[in-house]
């Protein structure tokens, strides 16, 4: 049995692309693992995970294998017919087959496929030495990354995301020999650039993280993260608050450094008359400070900026980091000062000249258009028209202030403070900010009435548009952003509970862009916010099959869709659904092949056998309690479970009686009783999908 020893990799390198470098990391660790696997060398990966820092990238597995296992080899050789004359004897095919095996023809073995017997050489032979195989696989794994711009050095002919200067290979306590982009292979990996710039030995691979943790090197970024995380929140409680720290700020942070130092730093407070998401935008955006939040969850005058190194000079470092971020600051509330001097509704005068796109006019009519459309959904789900509307003609003003022009994240945020700032009510200046909600997947939709409806709106606007100006997602192309529009729509209407008719809606949206002389195809429309929802109800472990039993029935609307899917859910786990699925499916395949029409209602008078007056009593009672007064006709789950009950009647239809009878009146009769249990059983989702 092949002996295994543990594998080390490190490629050091300058420091490389901050936002790619977990993906790089993971695609090194992966081509190596692979390149293993493929060569079937057994590899015992137990926790092992791509280890990096921002000079280098690692591969560290406990256990792989010394050798490949034995390789058995099989070449088909020519059929007998071929390779034997009359006496019997090799011809010049098989000789030459034998030939290029290397041995005499009667050492050949035989064996059959479908077209006869024929000659095989079958052999086996020690596999290679894993350390002769690695610098290949180090080569296939570098060469498969997704580096996004390779850089070349010198005047050599490779390339790869920053220069390298060294290359650690370790497998077990020997260095394997390996030549990579002019770097020869040994142990001696690097400290930190500056608290530990000197060769580090690396004597085992298992001494390697601990090696580098005693040259200031954080190699595995799970410890790297978390001690960027507790510093940073023991940095906040000395000056008396909790760092707010967002997963891509701190991993966008990890990427920086590899001996983090939390450094806690201030600003004036007058600075704090700034909308708070500016001031967090260019703290985590421009700078990668983490802001510091005050107990009653509000922006301080703090913030922590992570030090790639512990000074000896913390003051001067800390003036350092506030140096750079007041420029910007200053800037923030110079521009939120000259807006409120202009003010929100002033703005809007601009947007009259901002194209918005060529065929569907500027901004101004655009915002005109979802005003509309935020008015007649406000009374359809019982808000505030006038609120809604008014929402609606401000909502876009905001895009010609200087903060959005500057920080165009800030867009609706700016607006909700002009708005306040101007005097209108908070619900009018919260939905100015919710109506961009979700702004991306996961994100939460608006919590208020009045912005759940202008997100609707503006939704609506943006996809009957983009529809009617020939500007439908293809590919990767998605210039108006439609697909996350739809979803945004689907989800806002499904998770308020609103139960508006999307049909109408969008055919509402559509008559909105007459007077731009172009229209969208509703149907389509429809179709494309369903084929969004596939990945929506995907992500709630919704089964396939589910979501295309309720999609074949076309909801008007996506709450009903909603309940629907839920219905279903739960239909799915009686015993009985399976065999009704079943029996749903064969009932369409009887009446589609059926010929002749099929009469709509049932004659009593023509039901003979035990079993079709039984199931035609069932159908009656149940189509009479599905439709009585008081009903709620969206308790899909009740309806469902209710039509569960018929598989007994169903069954022992099936099993009794013969559909397609001799005489044509009982056989339209019993047609016509299968036509009204089958719209019993299809009315709510189609159950044939099921089955």
């Amino acid at each position: 049995m092949s002996q295994q020893l543990p594998l080390l990799i490190e490629l050091g390198t300058d420091e490389l692309p901050v936002k790619a470098l977990p993906g790089l990391a993971q695609a090194f660790f992966d081509g190596v693992t692979k390149g293993l696997e493929a060569r079937g060398i057994a590899c015992e990966r137990g926790d092992a995970k791509p280890l990096y820092t921002p000079r280098r990238l690692a591969v560290l597995l406990p256990a792989v294998a010394t050798e490949q296992p034995e390789q058995a080899s099989e070449v088909l050789g020519p059929y007998l017919n071929i390779a034997l004359d009359a006496d019997g004897q090799p011809t010049k095919a098989l000789q030459g087959f034998a030939a290029k095996a290397g041995i005499e023809w009667t050492q050949l073995e035989r064996t059959s496929d479908n077209k006869g017997e024929r000659f095989v050489h079958r052999s086996k032979r020690t596999g290679a030495r894993t350390a002769d195989l690695l610098p290949e696989i180090v080569r296939e794994a570098i060469a498969a990354m997704p580096i996004p711009k390779p850089m070349r050095w010198g005047d050599h002919d490779y390339a790869f995301a920053r220069p390298v200067h060294w290359l650690v290979l370790l497998f077990g306590n020997d260095v394997v020999d390996c030549e990579l982009m002019g770097t020869k292979s040994g142990r001696m990996s690097r400290g930190h650039r500056f608290l530990h710039d000197k060769p580090v030995w690396i004597n085992a691979v298992n001494d390697y993280v601990a090696a580098l943790r005693d040259a200031n090197v954080l190699v595995d970024p799970d410890e790297r993260r978390e001690r960027i995380r507790s510093e940073a929140q023991q940095a906040a409680k000395t000056v008396g608050g909790h760092a707010r720290i967002s997963d891509d700020l701190l991993e966008e942070v990890n990427g920086l450094v590899e001996w983090p130092v939390a450094v806690a730093c201030q600003f004036e407070r007058d600075f704090l008359t700034v909308p708070h998401e500016a001031l967090i935008s260019t703290m985590e955006t421009n700078q990668k400070f983490f802001a510091v939040l005050d107990g009653a969850q509000q922006l301080s005058e703090h913030f922590i900026g992570i030090a790639n190194i512990p000074s000896k000079d913390v003051v001067e470092v800390r003036k350092g980091y506030e140096r750079v971020i007041r420029p910007r600051f200053a800037d923030a509330k110079f521009f939120f000062d000259e807006d409120l001097k202009q003010g929100l509704v002033a703005m809007g005068d601009g947007l009259k000249t901002v194209t918005y796109q060529a065929k569907l006019g500027s901004v101004a009519d655009k915002v005109q258009r979802v005003a509309a459309l935020a008015e007649t959904i406000a009374q359809d789900v019982g808000a505030d028209p006038v609120q809604a509307k008014r929402a609606g003609e401000l909502s876009k003003n905001d895009l010609q202030s200087r903060m959005v022009n500057e920080f165009p994240e800030l867009q609706g945020i700016a607006g909700r403070h002009y708005a306040q700032a101007a005097g209108e009510s908070s619900d009018i200046a919260l939905a100015i900010d919710e109506a961009y909600q979700p702004r991306f997947a996961g994100d939460d939709i608006a919590l208020s009435q009045t912005g759940k409806v202008l997100a609707i709106a503006e939704r609506l606007d943006t996809l009957a548009g983009g529809f009617a100006a020939g500007l439908k997602p293809t590919g990767n192309k998605d210039p108006f952003a439609l697909r996350r529009n739809a979803l945004g729509l689907a989800r806002t209407i499904i998770e308020s509970g609103f139960d508006l008719d999307l049909a109408h809606l969008l055919a509402t949206a559509n008559a909105g862009l007459a007077a731009k002389n172009v229209q969208a195809d509703v149907n389509e429309l429809y179709d494309f916010i369903l084929d969004r929802l596939k990945g929506y109800y995907a992500d709630k472990s919704v089964p396939a099959t589910h979501f295309n039993a309720v999609a074949g029935k076309r909801p008007h609307s996506l709450y009903d869709f909603d309940r629907r899917i839920d219905a279903i859910g739960e239909f799915a786990r009686l015993p009985e659904a399976e065999a009704l699925a079943a029996a749903n499916k064969r009932i369409r395949n009887i009446l589609r092949k059926a010929e002749g029409e099929i009469p709509a209602e049932v004659d009593p008078s023509l039901l003979k056998e035990p079993a079709e007056l039984e199931l035609a009593e069932a159908v009656a009672a149940t189509d009479g309690e599905l439709h009585v007064s008081g009903h709620d006709p969206h308790d899909y789950v009740a309806a469902l479970t209710r039509l569960a009950r018929l598989r007994p009647q169903v069954d022992q239809f099936f099993d009794q009686v013969m559909v397609n009878a001799d005489d044509p009146a009982i056989r339209r009769n019993r047609l016509a009783l299968l036509g009204q249990l089958d719209r019993l059983l299809g009315g709510i989702v189609q159950l044939e999908a099921l089955a």
